[in-house]
This record gives structure tokens, sequence and C-alpha cells, in this order.
């Protein structure tokens, strides 16, 4: 019962990491990478698609994003898509090719985006921080219908701390390197 419920916690855990690296990826740095765009969601024949299903989206360069769409008519509504969605982009089309360049980012807006990534931050550590409250709670009910002992619930209190100080040190250090790359020029 231990074991399972380490397991489960630890996997929980992990989504948390992952949904945090998910969301971390959505606020852009100053350089151009493909994963910016996944969100935006294109007008195709009356249903909305993601944009790398109708579309090749490829890095130009390090500062701007080509986009093919596989469909020449699609070219007006992606470009559209793009300029639509709240990423602050302005899209340029080249025959069939939509470049999208990556503005830079001012001081100001650098400082306001790592307060942003902050806050996943601490939200993806209080989500963890709950699981390891979940689990501990677990623990303490089975120690009370008294299904473990004392001594193997104390230890597994303390592997689970162990698991919530791993993540919630994983987070730190992918929020560091976060604001490293949105500070960097």
């Amino acid at each position: 019962m231990i074991a399972e419920l380490k397991k489960t916690t630890e996997q929980k855990m992990l989504k948390s990491l992952e949904a945090l690296k998910h969301d971390l990826a959505k606020v852009r740095t100053g350089r151009a990478h493909t994963g910016i765009l996944d969100h935006v969601q294109v007008d195709y024949y009356g249903s909305l698609m993601p944009i790398n299903q109708v579309a090749n989206v490829t890095l130009l360069d390090a500062r701007t994003i080509g986009v093919q769409p596989y469909e020449k008519n699609m070219v007006g509504k992606v470009e559209k898509a793009i300029r639509d969605s709240e990423l602050g982009l302005n899209p340029a089309t080249q025959g069939d090719v939509i470049r999208v360049p990556m503005p830079a980012l001012t001081e100001e807006r650098r400082k306001e985006l790592i307060k942003v990534v902050k806050h996943e931050g601490e939200n993806a550590k209080i989500a963890v921080r709950n699981l390891r409250r979940d689990a501990i709670t677990h623990l303490k009910d089975a120690l009370k219908k008294h299904e473990i002992p004392e001594d193997d619930e104390r230890r597994a209190q303390d592997d689970v701390q162990k698991l919530t100080d791993r993540y919630v040190g994983e987070i730190d250090r992918m929020l560091a390197e976060k604001e490293k790359d949105l500070m960097a020029v």
C-alpha cells in the first residue's frame, strides 16, 4: 500500500512538473522557437485545428519562425490566426511562406515575464506540496485504521518529503533557467 501511494504521488508530481514545462514554453524569450505557436488554433474548413496540423512550422533563423501551410488557400487564415493570438506577433506573408519575426524584448517586458514565470513556478510548488499533504493524510489514515505500523508510516512520510524536496528543487532549477533565458539579451 505504501509503495503504491509513493508511486502515485511521484507520478502526480511529475505531471505537475510537465505542466510547468508546458507553461514555461509558452512564455517567449527573445529567441524564436516553434513551440510558441503550439496553442494557436486555425479555422480549417469550419473547425479549429492546431497550427502544426495545417502547416509546417520551422525556424528560419534565431529570431524568425517560418510557417508554410500545407494548402495554398490556408495562408491568409494561418496568418490571421497568428496575428489574432495573444502572443503579440506580427506575421508577414512572402508567397506561400509566412515569416513570423520575434520582436526583441524590452527590459520592462522581461521583468514582467519573469514575474509571470515566478508565479507559474509558485503554482507548481503549491501543487507539489498539496500532493505531499494528500499522501501524508492517506498515511495517517492508514495508521489510524491499523493498516500499517507506525515505523513504516514515519519512513513513508520521510520518503514523501524527500520526493517533495526533489521536485521543488527541480522547479527552482527550471525557473532559474527560464529567468536566465529571459534576461539574456
